[in-house]
């Protein structure tokens, strides 16, 4: 016997190829090790016998273990063809998707950075320190809600001047992909067919004109003015890089009466509208939160479309109103023919309809539900916004507003249309806690985004603006938190640890150091004036880094002999222009993000000036200092009145001895509009009262009064009264004039009452004055 050989015998074949065929015997041997095998008509067995005889004369191999396998049937020639049809199949897929992927590659790699700044920020450094601080990354009242509903789906209405996606819950990704597919010999993106170089150094709007026979609706003619009132027109399309239609885009429903036809037409018929434009571009397209404690859980009101778009998720929402907490009514009784397609349900909805108004359903719920509609927008959302009522999106394939910037979650409640059943179960399921953070944060992006026309336009063009020059852009920190990115200005700087509103989100301690920046007029007399006593007192400060000097005076500037010696910097400039204005422009010599603002002939002690330094560390995004003024309304003239009474009530903090950020004076200088700093200019006053409208405004806050003595006032007035500007008889009725002009622009009164005053842990208590810390300031 021949030791590891098998044998196994086969059922007969047909098939005898690669065999060798022993005529004699009818025996084909195969080797198992080469592929041969011996065949005979009783059957086949394969040996690993060398010789080639039958299996009769092989006695060692009849005591091998014999295998009997069951038959199959040998391929053929049409099975072997379905295989090679398959592996081409496979490599001819791989071949596509690496083609597919080579051509996409491109774009990715140059999107990446940009996509990756407007991610939601990272701050390596600043976490790490505040965690070895023991600090928390995010302490302030604007907390991060980290259990909210994620979205389900993304994505937006269907266009009509494009290829037809024929899916309701496809995104506008996908159809940006199938239109890209359609089209591609016109693969034309922001980063390929526009020309970045028209937006330097302007970011320059161009409006076009009205046509002849044009009619465009009051919210568009809203839009294009808010365009072009903004400092970003411009006049000249040579000069710009960013142009608007004047053909109203707004209403895209076909039933409507304000529908355009033929828009793509009309577009290219414009005499500068052609393919080798800069950039294809279609149209642009309150009070206080109330109580956390509401009736209503959820509730909508409005249209039930029987048929067509939206008539789904609305022929539905009778599934789940109560009636209690939970109210959703819904009419059918809109459109000319709606009685043609009235259902069983109708007549009772529309009852039920009557009974309730829809803004006083709105200012006492919770949520508020956004089901579809027929329209790319939704004047629903901005409704529940404005109510600080948290929407509850049921329109799978709708890009929320300004989606790219804004994180709706922490505002919103996205669900699905497909599971409306569940929507009740969602609301219920959040907390209070994160309840008041989606209300707070709702109220917040209407206020800082939606609350005007003029806002939404603006908004749109930042959003633009950064797209351009990513480089000089905001991240999703500014657009997501208060004041909001209108008022974060990233051409001062793209980091938001230089600006005054984001110290606590960052884990930051506000500048440790300030500089004195002292507004001069007069000449410098031969004695001793009030100017070089006010600038040896505040050099003697320990938190002084420098001194600046802004010289205004139509004399030429002093020698420097003329000026105290002190152990800080001491810097004297001209003043930009010599006016009024130009107080607040932004120097670069100014090295500290504190500035400490004084009038020439006010008085302060070393005490005073650290004392309200300490304070404004603590609200470093407000005006802290002495002077105080307050506002009211005078129904008998219905304007506004000013006025400088002591009272236990002020609105403003004059910037004649007052603390506040470094980047107020770019925000000045940049924002306020040129026809109020003339009227400033012209008038030679109410610079420190718009300075306090416009911080109020961005920070919806009052400023901060610290412990004044009472002769501040009485020696501001007497010093030099010939021509100090406070003696001017015109003073005060040119203050009043302003504070007027100053609401106008802003469309409404920012200043905010206050009775805060801060002293100096026990002032004017009956201790020793050796346990007083700010022992001099009770002396003055």
């Amino acid at each position: 016997m021949f030791h590891g050989v098998s044998v196994i015998r086969f059922p007969p074949s047909p098939s005898t190829s690669h065999s060798s065929i022993n005529p004699s015997t009818d025996v084909a041997v195969t080797d198992i090790s080469t592929g041969q095998g011996r065949i005979d008509d009783e059957g086949m067995e394969v040996a690993s016998c060398a010789k080639l005889e039958p299996v009769s004369q092989i006695p060692e191999c009849h005591d091998t273990p014999v295998l009997d396998l069951p038959t199959f049937p040998p391929p053929t020639a049409h099975m072997q063809a379905k295989k090679r049809y398959l592996l081409v199949s496979v490599g001819v897929a791989l071949l596509f998707l690496v083609y597919m992927w080579a051509l996409q590659i491109a774009d990715i790699e140059q999107q990446h950075r940009w996509y990756a700044h407007h991610q939601l920020p990272q701050y390596p450094d600043y976490y790490q320190e505040a965690e070895r601080a023991g600090s928390p990354k995010n302490p302030g009242p604007w907390m991060e809600l980290t259990q909210l509903l994620g979205p389900y789906l993304e994505g937006g209405e269907q266009e009509e001047d494009g290829p037809q996606v024929h899916h309701q819950h496809s995104s506008p990704r996908e159809r940006r992909s199938v239109r890209d597919n359609l089209y591609k010999n016109k693969r034309c993106r922001m980063e390929t067919c526009f020309d970045f170089s028209r937006c330097q150094p302007h970011f320059g709007v161009y409006v076009y004109p009205l046509q002849r026979g044009d009619q465009i609706s009051a919210t568009y003619v809203k839009i294009l003015s808010s365009i072009q009132e903004s400092r970003f027109h411009a006049s000249d399309p040579s000069k710009a890089c960013l142009f608007v239609l004047a053909v109203d885009t707004l209403d895209r429903d076909r039933l409507s009466a304000q529908f355009v036809q033929n828009v793509r037409t009309r577009i290219q018929s414009l005499p500068t509208w052609n393919d080798d434009h800069p950039l294809k571009s279609g149209s642009a397209e309150g009070a206080p939160p109330p109580s956390s404690s509401r009736r209503f859980l959820l509730v909508f009101k409005g249209k039930r479309y029987l048929t067509g778009i939206g008539s789904e998720t609305r022929n539905a929402l009778y599934h789940i109103h109560n009636g209690d907490d939970i109210v959703l009514l819904t009419t059918c009784k809109h459109g000319k023919e709606w009685e043609k397609h009235k259902d069983s349900r109708c007549d009772r909805d529309n009852r039920e309809y009557a009974k309730f108004d829809y803004q006083e359903l709105l200012h006492n719920s919770t949520f508020c539900l956004v089901p579809r509609g027929r329209r790319l927008g939704s004047f629903r959302f901005l409704e529940a916004l404005q109510a600080a009522c948290i929407p509850v999106i049921l329109s799978n394939g709708w890009e929320l507003p300004f989606a790219e910037v804004i994180d709706w979650r922490k505002a919103a409640v996205l669900g699905d249309e497909r599971l409306l059943l569940q929507v009740p179960s969602m609301t219920r399921w959040l907390s209070g806690d994160q309840i008041l953070l989606l209300r707070q944060q709702s109220h917040f992006l209407w206020d800082a985004y939606f609350s005007s026309v003029a806002k939404i336009v603006l908004t749109t063009l930042e959003i633009i603006r950064d797209r351009v020059d990513w480089t000089v852009s905001r991240n999703r920190l500014m657009w997501n938190s208060l004041p909001g990115a209108l008022y974060a200005l990233p051409q001062y700087s793209s980091d938001p640890a230089r600006f005054p509103f984001y110290y606590a989100a960052l884990g930051q301690k506000p500048p440790p150091q300030f500089s004195g920046v002292i507004h001069a007029q007069s000449p410098l007399p031969s004695q001793p004036s009030p100017v070089l006593k006010l600038i040896i007192a505040v050099a003697k400060s320990k938190f002084c880094a420098q001194i600046v000097v802004l010289w205004n005076s139509d004399k030429p500037l002093p020698p420097r002999n003329k000026w105290p010696s002190t152990s800080v910097p001491l810097h004297v400039i001209k003043g930009h222009g010599k006016t009024m204005s130009g107080r607040f422009y932004p120097h670069d010599v100014i090295a500290a993000d504190a500035i400490l603002s004084l009038d020439e002939d006010s008085v302060l002690s070393t005490n005073e000036v650290d004392f309200a330094f300490i304070v404004w560390q603590s609200f470093p995004e407000r005006i802290v200092g002495y002077p105080a003024r307050s506002h009211y309304w005078d129904g008998s003239r219905s304007r506004w009145g000013y006025t400088s009474k002591w009272t236990n009530d002020y609105s403003m903090v004059l910037t004649g001895a007052a603390f506040y950020h470094r980047y107020y004076h770019y925000l000045f200088s940049s924002y306020v509009p040129s026809d109020l700093l003339s009227m400033v200019d012209r008038t030679a006053n109410c610079e420190d009262i718009l300075m306090n409208f416009l911080v109020s405004a961005v920070t919806k806050r009052a400023p901060v009064k610290v412990t004044q003595k009472k002769q501040y006032k009485e020696t501001m007035m007497n010093q030099g009264s010939k021509t100090s500007r406070w003696a001017h008889p015109d003073h005060f009725a040119e203050r009043q004039t302003c504070v007027n002009a100053f609401a106008r622009w802003l469309g409404f009164m920012p200043l905010v009452h206050s009775q805060m005053r801060l002293d100096p842990l026990l002032f004017r208590d009956q201790v020793s004055v050796l346990r007083k810390k700010y022992r001099d300031i009770e002396r003055l």
